[in-house]
C-alpha cells in the first residue's frame, strides 16, 4: 500500500501564517502603526493579565507600555502551524536580565528566557483574536545563602516526587509482536521534565504507541504528563482512531490543567498483521519513516493538547514493509547543544536516520552521534526519549 500524499497547506493558510509572523515581529519592535493595520477593529485578546483589557486599543497600549528587561533580547519564531482560520506560533525570547525589575528582582545579568505559544484567528486578512500561553525560566546569579539552601531542599524534594511519578508512568514491559521489534529508550535530565511514552494493546489485537512531552519541569510537568497518559489509556479502547483519541483527551485536558501548560503528543495505532500504521499528531516533533535509505517525516496537523477545546486532528496512515520502520523521539535530542552553542537539530537527525535506519541498533547509533556532538562535560538540558518501531520479517 502506497503512503498517502500529505495534503499541502492552502494558499490562504500560508497567507495567514505570513500575516501572523509579521504581527508577532511588529509587537516585538513596538511598531504600533503596523499592528493597527493588521488588527481587526473588533480584535479580542483572550490571554490578558489581571487588570488588563481585552480590546484592540488595550492590546496596543500594553505593547506600547511594555518595559524591556534585557538590552540584548532576541526573538526567535521556532515554528508555525495553520489550520483553517487559526495559526499557532511557537516562539522563544533569549536575553540577560540587565534592565528593569523582573518578578520583584533588580537587574542581575542572569539569563532570561521566555517560551510561548500564540494562537491567532485570521478573518478577511485581519487578526481578530489571540490566545497565548508562555513560561519564564529565570535563574538569579546572586542569592542569599539561606534562600539558596531552602530552595535547594525544596527543589530536591520536588525532583524526588517528580521522578517517582515519571518512572511509575513509564511502561514496565515492551509488547512482544511476532515480526516486529520495538525498542524504547528514556534518559532523564538533571531536572525532571514531562516526557512519556506508552503502549496500549487493544482488544482487536492492534497496538497503540504514544510519545509525548508536557511543558515545564518538576512536579507540575510530571503531574500533567501522568494526567495526559491516564486520559489516553482511558479513551484508547473507546476511540476508533488516533485523531479521535487526541480530540477527546484535548477537550478534557483543556479544562483540567493549568492555563500556562500543554502537552505535545504523537499517537499511532499499529495493525501488526497488515503493517498499517495510522497516526495523528498534537504538535509533537515529527517522527521519521525510513525505507530504502531515505528518512521521511510523518506529518499530520494538530494543535498541542490542552491549549483550547474543540480542536480536530488530521489522521493519516502508511504501510510498513519488511525492514522498514518509524523513529519517534522527544525534543531533548534535537535541542541538545554543543560547547559552541550549536544545536543538534532536525537536519542532522534526519540525515543520521537515513544513514543508520537499517541497523537494528538505531537508537544506540544516534546516542553515539549525540555524545560525540556535545562532547565531554555535557549537561543534559532536557529528558531524551527515543522509540524505534521496525518490521523485521514477513507475517503469515
Amino acid at each position: 500500500m502506497a503512503r498517502r500524499r500529505e495534503a499541502p497547506l492552502s494558499s490562504q493558510e500560508e497567507k495567514n501564517k505570513a500575516l501572523v509572523r509579521r504581527f508577532v515581529e511588529a509587537q516585538w519592535k513596538k511598531d504600533l502603526a503596523a499592528l493597527e493595520e493588521m488588527m481587526a477593529s473588533d480584535f479580542v485578546d483572550h490571554s490578558v493579565l489581571p487588570g488588563q483589557g481585552t480590546t484592540r486599543e488595550d492590546h496596543l497600549q500594553d505593547v506600547a507600555e511594555e518595559q524591556s528587561t534585557s538590552s540584548e533580547a532576541q526573538l526567535s519564531i521556532e515554528d508555525q502551524m495553520a489550520e483553517d482560520d487559526k495559526v499557532m506560533t511557537r516562539l522563544a525570547i533569549h536575553g540577560s536580565h540587565d534592565q528593569e525589575m523582573f518578578t520583584g528582582v533588580p537587574p542581575t545579568g542572569a539569563e532570561l528566557k521566555f517560551t510561548g505559544i500564540i494562537i491567532n484567528r485570521v478573518i478577511g486578512g485581519k487578526i481578530v483574536e489571540e490566545w497565548s500561553e508562555g513560561t519564564y525560566a529565570y535563574e538569579l546569579a546572586q542569592q542569599r545563602l539561606d534562600h539558596e539552601l531552602r530552595e535547594r531542599e525544596r527543589a530536591e524534594q520536588e525532583l524526588r516526587v517528580a521522578r517517582s511519578i515519571q518512572q511509575a508512568s513509564l511502561p514496565k514491559d515492551v509488547p512482544a509482536l511476532e515480526g516486529w521489534h520495538i525498542s524504547p529508550f528514556y534518559q532523564p535530565a538533571r531536572e525532571v521534565g514531562g516526557d512519556f511514552y506508552d503502549f496500549f494493546e487493544l482488544e482487536d489485537g492492534r497496538l497503540d504507541l504514544v510519545v509525548g512531552d508536557a511543558t515545564g519541569h518538576g512536579v507540575p510537568a510530571a503531574l500533567v504528563m501522568a494526567s495526559a497518559r491516564s486520559m489516553l489509556r482511558a479513551v484508547a479502547q473507546a476511540s476508533d482512531s488516533p485523531g479521535d483519541a487526541l480530540r477527546r483527551v484535548n477537550d478534557a485536558l483543556a479544562t483540567d490543567i493549568p492555563p500556562n501548560m500543554f502537552v505535545t503528543c504523537f499517537y499511532a495505532i499499529l495493525d501488526s498483521n497488515s503493517g498499517i500504521l495510522s497516526y495523528a499528531n498534537a504538535g509533537h516533533d515529527l517522527p521519521y519513516l525510513w525505507r530504502g535509505g531515505d528518512a521521511d517525516e510523518l506529518r499530520a496537523r494538530g494543535m498541542p493538547l490542552g491549549l483550547m477545546p474543540g480542536m480536530s486532528y488530521e489522521q493519516k496512515e502508511i504501510e510498513l514493509d519488511c525492514g522498514q520502520g518509524v523513529f519517534f523521539y522527544s525534543d531533548g535530542l534535537v535541542e541538545a547543544h554543543d560547547p559552541k552553542g550549536d544545536m543538534f537539530g532536525f537536519p542532522r537527525l534526519r540525515a543520521l536516520i537515513a544513514e543508520h535506519g537499517e541497523k537494528q541498533s538505531l537508537g544506540d547509533s544516534l546516542l553515539e552521534e549525540l555524545y560525540s556532538f556535545v562532547g565531554e562535560g555535557w549537561k543534559q538540558e532536557d529528558d531524551i526519549t527515543l522509540l524505534t518501531l521496525r518490521r523485521s520479517s514477513s507475517l503469515s
